[in-house]
């Protein structure tokens, strides 16, 4: 058993306040045993071995969407000028990688997730390329294996091939889930769609892309706009459905797949009307601010969504639309542009709700006892302790950070057997 002793404990959910010199301590699993004020545990755990750190603590990070099989595109696909041209770019320029490139920088993302203090990914998948990378590192995850298909049968056929894509692998790690996804509600048949989602039912959890963009919206409500012109050019056949002509999350409730078994991606592009009906479906939700404001100049509208009573995680998206792969940064584009919202609930965002978003919030994203989330410091020089210790996590770039408990999750099935 040892004890950490540090200049501030945040415990990661948006009602706790700050502990004032304050301690966790941990058994010999890395899970906690207790967390409150030094002086009170290190007299109650005088056997444990104690360290102390000029640092605020805080439950490690939650970056719960990203495509890291993308990575090999950072800084490689322009944006600004709306969602179709980027994926236009996107398609184009990712033909030209090799699969050797791309491996490497999907090896160079997962580090740099461990490097930012990421203790659960929310991995979106169309290869499976970065399971071996993941499955290898003390780190948990769910990777949402993606079914395209406009037509019916190019989505059963593409269903098909994913299912045999993870059962050719001899293996699975035991500090991974999996799960198939539906890319978007426009870009699978529906048949297809519904099928994919309903199998989570009963506990499970898919991931669905969702009003992410103008595009998507104007599709579904009239077969046409920047979206059909961009298939025409692709010479994408004839889809076998029509257009529902309504907006993408009333298209999503008709289909029957709003729920708590469907992850909602983005909502940049949804309206408050339609953000209460996810709130009524209970979809947990995720946000990627700095790819949305990358690729359509557009934030998610973050202040309709707390007052519907949404709890969103905070995902980075790919490196083809962001510049790194640390939740914090989402979290602090999101406090230089909602002032309002306090820094300890843009903390939760990147911690505890992004656990409870991807069904680990009985084992990760807060500092609380029976809980296995990893400690992360974020260090300040001895004597210039921060005053606001929330603010300092939030809007300090630069803030030293290091991994002070890092559980094994990936050596055992335990820690995935204990998700809510």
């Amino acid at each position: 058993m040892r004890g950490i002793t540090a200049t501030w404990l945040l415990l990661g959910d948006a009602e706790s306040a700050p502990v004032r010199d304050g301690a966790v301590v941990l058994d010999d699993a890395e899970r906690i045993v207790a967390v409150g004020p030094s002086s009170v545990l290190q007299r109650d755990f005088t056997a444990a071995r104690w360290t102390r750190h000029e640092a605020v603590l805080t439950p490690g990070l939650v970056n719960a969407h990203t495509h890291l099989e993308l990575s090999a595109l950072r800084g490689e696909v322009p944006g600004g000028k709306g969602f179709v041209p980027w994926v236009d770019a996107l398609v184009t320029t990712r033909a030209k990688h090799s699969p050797e490139a791309d491996s490497e920088a999907i090896e160079l993302g997962v580090s740099e997730l461990l490097q930012a203090g990421v203790v659960l990914v929310g991995d979106v998948s169309n290869s499976l390329a970065a399971v071996d990378a993941l499955g290898a590192v003390p780190m948990l995850g769910c990777v949402f294996h993606e079914v395209f298909g406009m037509r019916k049968d190019t989505g059963e056929v593409t269903l098909g091939l994913a299912r045999q894509a993870k059962a050719a692998r001899q293996s699975w790690p035991a500090n991974l889930r999996y799960a198939l996804a539906p890319h978007t509600a426009y870009t699978l048949h529906p048949d297809v769609l519904r099928e994919i989602v309903h199998a989570a039912d009963g506990g499970g959890l898919t991931s669905l892309h969702l009003a992410e963009h103008a595009a998507e919206r104007a599709f579904l409500q009239t077969g046409g706009g920047a979206f059909a012109d961009w298939l025409r050019t692709r010479n994408v056949s004839a889809l076998d459905w029509t257009a529902p002509g309504c907006d993408p999350v009333r298209y999503a409730q008709r289909l029957g797949v709003l729920g708590p078994q469907l992850l909602v991606v983005h909502l940049c592009d949804a309206h408050p009307d339609e953000l209460e009906l996810v709130a009524a479906a209970k979809s947990p939700v995720v946000l990627c601010p700095r790819s949305n404001l990358h690729i359509e100049l557009k934030l998610p509208p973050l202040l309709d969504l707390l007052r519907c009573g949404l709890r969103p995680a905070l995902g980075t998206d790919s490196l083809a639309s962001n510049a790194s792969l640390d939740p914090l940064a989402e979290a602090r584009a999101l406090h230089q542009r909602f002032p309002t919202v306090s820094p300890r609930q843009l903390l939760a965002m990147a911690t505890s709700y992004g656990a409870q978003a991807l069904g680990y919030a009985s084992l990760l994203g807060r500092l609380a006892p029976g809980l296995a989330p990893g400690v992360l410091a974020f260090e300040h020089s001895p004597g210039a302790a921060p005053s606001d210790p929330e603010r300092y996590v939030i809007e300090n770039a630069h803030a030293p950070r290091i991994m002070l408990s890092r559980p094994a999750y990936h050596r055992t099935a335990a820690f995935t057997e204990v998700h809510a």
